[in-house]
């Protein structure tokens, strides 16, 4: 793993110690199918064993666990998010059925073989995926799946014109500076929001049905988690494709999301 990587993970670690409770939609059932559809249904994880690569402080274990899955394997490399992670299962009524582990995706390994590996807005802030996409893919069982979810390229282009200038600022600041900004953005963008009743604006399906259902507290989150990691990279589709194609997954399948993000699933056969 690259220094960048490294560093992307310490990033994280501050963010999750800082950020550490999971409620509201924002760690919903309803959001969760809204994430995985149409490629998946929470209905196919009912008894099935799951690996949740970069689990955070648990907000895709919870919602795993709220869809039946039997066992939960939760992989988070950063030192205090994971001692958050521990925190929160202990308190979901199944935490039992979860066995975190303190490793980088590149470098975790479990002694079953599991029906699914996801992983929710993760993949994108690693540098170098290409091994942890290949460990993904030997801890499946033949006909197991695995399923991302990304940010995309395709959909974000004027976004992504203002957004990548400011990462090169707001990735060198502190936090209580990052905090500011945040907040700036947050009334811009409820203001882009109520604009967006009126006229045609980009994006607006992704605010209307995704963003503006969250707390306000989490609507900054989500700002704060766009500005705050070192390396983040937007996917083209053919990009998103290649990720589980050179690792020998098949029947792979892609859905653009909200014209925002892809989900892409693929089968170990």
């Amino acid at each position: 793993m690259s220094a960048l990587d490294e560093k992307t993970i310490q990033d994280f670690d501050a963010q999750w110690t800082r950020y550490d409770d999971n409620d509201g939609w924002y760690a919903s059932l309803d959001l969760f199918s809204d994430i995985i559809s149409p490629l998946m249904s929470t209905s196919d994880l009912k008894g099935k064993s799951v690996v949740d690569i970069g689990s955070g402080t648990g907000r895709i274990v919870g919602m795993l666990l709220e869809s039946g899955a039997s066992h939960v394997y939760a992989i988070e490399p950063a030192t205090g998010a994971f001692e958050k992670l521990k925190k929160n299962v202990a308190a979901m009524k199944r935490g039992g059925d979860v066995t975190p582990l303190n490793k980088r995706g590149d470098q975790w390994a479990i002694d079953e073989s599991v029906d699914y590996v996801i992983s929710i807005g993760v993949i994108e802030f690693i540098s170098e995926p290409d091994e942890t996409v290949k460990r993904c893919y030997d801890a499946l069982k033949s006909g197991g799946e695995i399923f991302f979810w990304l940010c995309s390229y395709e959909g974000n282009e004027l976004y992504l014109k203002f957004v990548q200038p400011l990462r090169k600022l707001t990735t060198f600041l502190p936090h209580f500076l990052l905090v500011s900004i945040v907040r700036i953005l947050y009334w811009t963008l409820c203001l882009y929001r109520l604009v967006g009743k009126l006229i045609p604006l980009p994006l607006m399906r992704y605010l209307n049905v995704v963003w503006w259902p969250m707390t306000a507290k989490k609507r900054r989150l989500v700002i704060y988690d766009q500005l705050n990691p070192t390396y983040l990279k937007y996917y083209k589709k053919h990009e998103a494709l290649a990720l589980l194609e050179m690792a020998g997954f098949q029947d792979i399948e892609i859905h653009h999301r909200h014209g925002y993000s892809w989900s892409v699933k693929g089968k170990k056969v």
